[in-house]
């Protein structure tokens, strides 16, 4: 049974009543053994402060500690401080601000934010965003005209500095929070939350919506609640043991930073902020496959000052792709001198640094899935029709893929499974899909990818729910282990 916590530093000062919920005082919290053994509990930390070894910095830091879900967490009381994370929210919302505060003609602007609300309607999204970031139940957000409308700073608020002409709206507010409304209700006896982040309007994500629905069905058959998540939903990752990321990975992008924010609060992270480092990038790859001696077909590192000898390396055609292309983006095929300097050029004015690469013709890309260093599924990806890569996208906008066929693991040539094994293994344990071309007995590594496609009706069609069950045990082994090094 799920339990709420409301942590007030002393409830007969607390100026409101919040009917259906328990309220109880900080230090009963903190001292009280009763409160340690509780197990699936939301703490709502509303003491007066925050500040560091403060009764309010200890809820947090103790909730966190009894494997609790505190509101805020640390982390988010620390990223209202951070002028960065300030500057970097500001940003992100900036549209939103602009069209949220046009109207206001002074030069500043505090918007008071209640649970997600605020008592204008016409803040209620730009509420509901910046309470999804920050995640504390009573906030304050000091907006300055400079030019355009910024966020200049964001602090949590305590009960008693609520206006006393706001305080019947905050206890309408809460109460509807705690009544349920705000979120979906998770299933009971569940032993833990798994978030799985993706993307419905993504038209090339890394799972379809089978798929998806699959790893909720096993996840809930090893007695865990698996929900759907998206970027708007960043600040909750704090009610979860676990992250799954299923929609397209960027490190200059959200899911860098939903993995970058679930590791730092102790999350189990598939792919790990680390391994979608590593993996988005071309020019990380090509290095440490070159100094591990893993096969790759001829690959230069290419700068301004040497893209006129990639021809005399390499030969011609060749391939050069974007440090951080995926599904096929960002790599073109250059048959003559005129074309790789035309898309040289081109590519080298968002990066200093891309990857020209042998040319080597196959009629398909092995492609085989790892897992904890395990290799769990292979295919073999067929290049589009009349196309040399296995998607083809079209100028406008459409594209084409090449057939697939699923084989047993076992049927794969060792030569290839091992050197998977090899190359994923040196970017960690987590999930990734390893690109090989066989030519002959030679076998080459093209990339390994994080986050790799599992679709429903392709790779999973050797092992069919086995696949997602597999997948799930993983993340519950995993939390499983870290409760225990705890």
């Amino acid at each position: 049974m799920r339990t709420t916590l409301v942590i007030v530093d002393n409830p007969k000062s607390w100026p409101l009543d919040l009917k259906g919920v328990e309220v109880i005082p900080a230090r009963h919290y903190l001292t009280d053994p009763s409160y340690t053994s509780l197990r699936h509990t939301k703490v709502f930390n509303l003491c007066r402060s925050y500040r560091y070894q403060t009764v309010g910095y200890y809820v947090s830091l103790l909730a966190e500690a009894r494997g609790h879900k505190p509101i805020p967490r640390l982390a988010a009381i620390q990223d209202m401080k951070l002028q960065t994370m300030v500057r970097f929210v500001s940003e992100d919302l900036d549209e939103l601000i602009q069209k949220s505060l046009a109207h206001i003609q002074s030069e500043r602007f505090t918007l008071s934010i209640y649970f997600g609300k605020n008592l204008a309607k016409r803040y209620d999204r730009l509420s509901a965003k910046l309470f999804r970031t920050f995640h504390s139940p009573l906030l304050r957000a000091e907006f300055i005209y400079q030019k355009k409308w910024v966020l200049q700073s964001i602090h949590s608020i305590a009960g008693n500095d609520i206006p006393d002409q706001h305080r019947q709206f905050v206890i309408d507010v809460s109460h509807e929070f705690f009544a349920g409304r705000h979120s979906l209700p998770k299933p009971v006896n569940t032993r833990y939350d798994i978030a799985i982040l993706h993307n419905p309007e993504e038209k090339s994500g890394p799972s379809n919506d089978r798929a998806l629905k699959k790893f909720i069905k096993a996840a809930a058959a090893l007695q865990m609640s698996a929900e759907l998540i998206r970027k708007d939903d960043f600040s909750q990752l704090a009610e979860y043991d676990a992250l799954f990321i299923r929609e397209t990975t960027s490190v200059n992008h959200h899911t860098y930073r939903f993995a970058r924010r679930a590791a730092a609060d102790g999350l189990v992270v598939i792919d790990d902020p680390e391994s979608i480092l590593k993996c988005t990038n071309k020019v990380f790859l090509a290095e440490i496959l070159q100094r591990n001696h893993i096969p790759t077909p001829r690959t230069m590192i290419v700068h301004r000052d040497n893209l006129k000898s990639v021809p005399t390396e390499l030969g011609l055609p060749c391939i050069l792709k974007k440090p951080d292309s995926s599904f096929s983006q960002g790599v073109v095929k250059a048959a003559t001198k005129e074309e790789l300097l035309e898309f040289g050029h081109k590519l080298l004015h968002d990066s200093d640094l891309i990857i020209a690469q042998q040319f080597l013709p196959t009629d398909y890309d092995w492609r085989i899935g790892v897992l904890d260093n395990i290799p769990l599924y292979a295919c073999k990806y067929y290049m589009a029709k009349r196309h040399w890569q296995i998607i083809q996208h079209r100028a406008d906008g459409s594209k084409s893929e090449g057939n697939v066929d699923t084989l047993p693991v076992a049927e794969v040539p060792p030569r290839v499974l091992k050197t998977a094994l090899k190359a994923a293994g040196l970017i960690g344990n987590g999930l990734y899909g390893v690109d090989l071309k066989q030519v002959g007995r030679q076998v080459y590594v093209i990339e390994v990818n994080d986050n790799p496609s599992i679709d429903a009706g392709l790779e999973d069609k050797v092992l069919k729910d086995e696949l997602y069950r597999r997948i799930m045990a993983s993340f519950l082994e995993r939390i499983e282990r870290g409760k225990k090094a705890r």
